[in-house]
Formats: C-alpha cells, structure tokens, sequence
C-alpha cells in the first residue's frame, strides 16, 4: 500500500502486526513502545523524521487505552504524572528543535539512528544488571518481591535533596520529595521523545523506579498517563513540521487497541523485579534493529 505523505510503499498488516505487538509491550512495562516500533517502521523504509512523528501519533491512541487498564487496577498516581507532564511538554519541544537542526545537515538518519543505539544500549544494560540483582536478593535475603530493588544508592540520594518545594505522593508510597526532582525527570524523558520519537517511558519507567522510588507497577501505570500527554504533545508539534504520516499511525492503532488491554492486565500476575528484568531486553532487541538498518543504509551508500 502507498503511503504519499511519507512517500513509501508498506503491507497494512506488517504496520498492524506492529502495533498489535507494541501494544502487548507498552500495556505491560508501561512504555511507549517506540524503541520496538520505530525501528520496524526504520527496517519498513519508512524516513526517521515520519518514523518520529508518526510513532508518537501511533502510542498517543495506544497509551489512552492501556492508562484506563491500569487505572482500573489502581496503578495510576495521577499527581505524579499530572507534574511530570509539565517538564516534559518542555523537554518534547527541545527534542524537536534538535530533529529539525539534523535535517538541515541531511544527516538525521545517522545522527538519531546512533544516538538511538548508544541510549537504548545503556539503558538495557542498567535494568538488567539491577533486575538480577533484585531476584537474588529474593531469594537470598528473603525481601519480599514487592520492595526488592537492585539499586537503591540513587533513590537514596535524591530524598536527601531537600529543595523547595517539597511534596507529598500517597499513590507512590513518597512521603516526601522535591518538586523540582520530578521536573527534571519528565524533562529528560520529553527531550528523547521529541529527539528519538517514543514516548520517553523506556527512560521515564527506569526513572521512576530507580529515581523516584515508585513501586514498579504504579511506575507502569504512572508512565502510561503521562504518554498520554508527552506523545500527544509530541504528535502536534511534529505533523506542523511535517513529520506524520497520520494513515500510518492509524492502521498501525488497530492493533495497538487489542494489544494494550491484554498486555495490561497481564501485569497482575508478575512481580516488579521479574517485570523489570523482561523489560531490559527490549532496549536490546531496538538497538539491534537500528544497528542493521544504519549498517545496511551505509553498505548501500557505499556502492
């Protein structure tokens, strides 16, 4: 089927069988899914500035329909998510500027393709380590599987921050936290939004977790109200700069409608720690996606 306004020619159900599946994703670790489903799109032809603006058209829909899942299940903190909201809007509008600063150089796909990889390298390899950390520490320290946390030095740390205002999240279990803390956080997650086109929950879950303190599931709900409003945002400021391929994203939302609900419920029946640890290896998997497709771009370009 041809696409004019991203000018590719793509199979309607490759792009459905890739929100079905994103869907699955982002419902049960409380991401996005861009870093699965950009770099399909990538592998699909499809031109990095429409894969950034049409992926965050596509998880808008997808996150409204996981959020009221997990909202249900009561693991949402709509205050949590409510203040991110404001440093990431911010944070979404610079991520933007800096794709449209590399299309002027005509080296976009190069420059957000790696910067993609080395991210999403890290970020795999800091849950994994933590996640395996918090399995032994089950099982040898006998934790409940509800606290357990590979790595706690950091939330530690930022309690310690007694910068005003502070405040309070019962829905989060935080009795007491800077303000600005989670500014910066939803800010750092909005800045990769707008540069890598996802919804910022591969780095804002993480965040969450390992930052905040926020148990793992209400950090899964938590991450998906707040795409909501980050990929939203993220959506309108790309289509005015010509980044959305809205026919794209509305076929890839049909599969995305289904696979959300399944993967939020099947949350219910995992801990945090084991959740965590099946999360560090999407990083991976999109990582590996973006590899192929830069090295075969390059081969390509070479002959």
């Amino acid at each position: 089927m041809e696409f004019p306004i991203a000018g590719v020619v793509v199979n309607p159900a490759f792009l459905a069988s890739i929100g079905f599946v994103v869907g699955i994703l982002g419902g049960f670790f409380g991401v996005g899914g861009g870093f699965i489903a950009g770099p399909m799109m990538f592998l699909a032809g499809v031109p990095m500035n429409f894969v950034v603006g049409t992926d965050l058209a596509h998880m808008t829909g997808k996150s409204i329909v996981a959020a009221r899942r997990h909202r249900v299940l009561g693991h949402v903190d709509v205050r949590l998510g409510a203040l991110m909201i404001i440093g990431t809007v911010v944070g979404v509008e610079c991520g933007a500027q800096l794709v449209e600063l590399f299309k002027r150089t005509g080296q976009a796909n190069q420059i957000i393709g790696w910067a993609y990889v080395v991210i999403m390298l890290g970020v795999g390899a800091f849950t994994l380590t933590e996640s395996l950390r918090a399995i032994r520490m089950i099982h040898t320290d006998k934790i409940s599987a509800t606290e357990a946390v590979g790595f706690t030095g950091i939330t530690r740390r930022v309690r310690l921050l007694r910068i005003k205002p502070m405040i309070s999240l019962p829905a989060s279990g935080i009795q007491s936290i800077s303000l600005w803390v989670i500014l910066l956080a939803g800010f750092i997650s909005g800045v990769l939004a707008g540069f890598l086109g996802v919804g910022g929950g591969f780095i804002r879950m993480p965040m969450l977790v390992y930052v905040l303190g926020v148990p793992t599931h209400v950090a899964i709900g938590t991450d998906l109200f707040e795409i909501i409003f980050s990929a939203g945002f993220g959506t309108i400021t790309h289509a005015i700069k010509g980044n959305v391929d809205i026919l794209i994203a509305l076929i890839m939302q049909t599969g995305a409608a289904i696979g959300a609900q399944i993967g939020a419920m099947s949350t219910r029946h995992f801990a945090g720690p084991r959740i965590r640890l099946w999360f560090s290896f999407l990083p991976f998997i999109g990582a590996a996606l973006v590899i192929w497709r830069l090295v075969g771009t390059g081969a390509s370009a070479a002959h």
